[in-house]
Order: C-alpha cells, then sequence, then structure tokens
C-alpha cells in the first residue's frame, strides 16, 4: 500500500547564498567558466549564508513538513583534506533553527556544484571517489545527531546527462555517450558504497523524488498521493541566481523583506 509521501522544500545553498567564484571565496567547479565570462555566477545571490533564519520562518506556514538543504562541499571542504570549521558550525547553525521551527532537516551532500580542487571531469576520476566517501562521513559524523535524513547526491542522473550529454554543465560535453556510462556508473557505485557504510548509511532516505514548482497545483496533490517514496522534494523555497538557479521560488525578495510568491492554489495544493 502507497503511504503518503512526505513533503520538503529545497535550499539549493550555491544558488542562494552567495560568497562563491569570486576572489578569496570558495571555488566550484563552475569557476572557470564563469572566469572566462562564459556566464555569470551567483554572485552575492540572495546572502542566505548569513540571513537563512529569515526564510526558514516561512517554511511551516507553506504546508511543509522539511527542508532539504545542501550543504555546499566547497564551502566546508575548500581545499582537500582541510574543513572549514567555522563553515560547518553555521551549517549546523542553520539545522538547528529549522528543528526549533519544528521542522525536520534533510542535508545533501553532493549537488550540481563540487570543489574545483576535485577538478572539472571528477565522475570520470576513480581518485575522486575516497573524497566522497570521507567527505559524506565526515558531514553525516558532524551533523547525526541534528539531521533527520541524508541525501548523498541530489540528481546523479541529471549531473550526467548534463554534464557528458547535453553540454549545460561542467565538464561541458555533448554526446560523451562512453564517459556518460562511466560517470553514472561511478555514482551509482559511490551512492552503493554509502549504503554499506556503517556510518552514513543508516542515515540515508530510502528512496525519495524531485517536483519543480512549475507543476500544476492539482498535480502536487497527485504525485504526493500516487508516489511510492518517504520523501518528496519541491525545488524551490527560492528562485536563486547563476548557473544552477531554479525557474521559480516559493518566496520572493522586496526591498529587504521577503514575500510569499505563489498562486493561491499552488499553496493550498501544498498544505
Amino acid at each position: 500500500m502507497t503511504t503518503r509521501a512526505r513533503l520538503f522544500v529545497t535550499l539549493e545553498g550555491y544558488a542562494v547564498e552567495g560568497g562563491f567564484d569570486r576572489a578569496g571565496e570558495p571555488m566550484t567547479c563552475y569557476a572557470p567558466t564563469i572566469a572566462l565570462g562564459r556566464h555569470v555566477g551567483p554572485g552575492a545571490a540572495d546572502d542566505l549564508w548569513r540571513h537563512y533564519e529569515k526564510v526558514l520562518d516561512f517554511v511551516p506556514a507553506l504546508g511543509f513538513e522539511g527542508v532539504r538543504l545542501t550543504v555546499e562541499w566547497a564551502r566546508v571542504e575548500p581545499r582537500p583534506g582541510e574543513y572549514d570549521e567555522s563553515a560547518v558550525r553555521r551549517y549546523l547553525d542553520v539545522v538547528r533553527y529549522a528543528r526549533s521551527l519544528g521542522l525536520d532537516v534533510t542535508i545533501a551532500l553532493v549537488d550540481a556544484v563540487w570543489p574545483s580542487w576535485l577538478g572539472q571531469e571528477a565522475w570520470l576520476l576513480p581518485w575522486v571517489v575516497p573524497h566522497v566517501l570521507s567527505h559524506a562521513r565526515v558531514l553525516v559524523e558532524s551533523f547525526s545527531d541534528d539531521v533527520t535524513g541524508v541525501v548523498a547526491f541530489t540528481q546523479p542522473h541529471e549531473l550526467v546527462t548534463r554534464g557528458f550529454l547535453a553540454g549545460t554543465a561542467p565538464p561541458w560535453r555533448r554526446s560523451a555517450l562512453k564517459d556518460a556510462s562511466f560517470a553514472n556508473a561511478q555514482i551509482e557505485g559511490l551512492i552503493t558504497a554509502l549504503r554499506a557504510d556503517e556510518v552514513v548509511g543508516p542515515r540515508l532516505v530510502r528512496s525519495s523524488a524531485v517536483t519543480s514548482l512549475d507543476a500544476a497545483s492539482e498535480d502536487f496533490v497527485e504525485i504526493r498521493g500516487s508516489l511510492d517514496v518517504d520523501e518528496i522534494y519541491v525545488r524551490s523555497l527560492l528562485r536563486g541566481s547563476g548557473p544552477t538557479s531554479v525557474g521559480a521560488g516559493l518566496l520572493a525578495q522586496h526591498g529587504d523583506e521577503w514575500r510569499v510568491n505563489a498562486p493561491e492554489d499552488l499553496l493550498n495544493a501544498l498544505r
């Protein structure tokens, strides 16, 4: 029997936090093409690195049971093996604030952005595997007492298709079928290894799905009732800025204030 999936909203760190890919800031896989002027980076974005609490206050009334927060790898480990403890503490403060609002928190370990030091072709390089496993274990050990779930890769198949087939994300390859197959196998192998890991495995969300705010309001009701998954992630609370921004957000900024920016029928469906 299908159970009612729990509804979470996402916060896509790279697109909303600000403070990446500029001089003196953590550098990601997007840094080279931003430096070449091929696209615009997130810049200051929504400045959520300092103000996550302002938008989290809206989440309970929107009808969500929790948030999926991306802990940006480039921020917490800007150089191999060197963790920024102040960044880890800031994310932990955000998690604890969300929990104080009665929200569950699932953290995402790897999303569409990774540290520049892993290289553009990260998902083809065998030496990247131990770095991913180590990164996952460090974060789960740091957050395990506070988060309610962990996602290893937010959208592993999209990571491969955009990067190796469509050429719309690092490493900017088109129709690289063999490399796409290898990258997909390496990521799937990492997910399998993380599920078997004695520290990470027990905290991983067993099944999940992602849906967009572009879906019609009536579709949310159908999706939530028909998918046999534990958690459904609605992208996203904020639209964000830069190459990983989403098409729409539930909140929009007006001056110094945040306001709900969604049709009433959609809000009713979410609730």
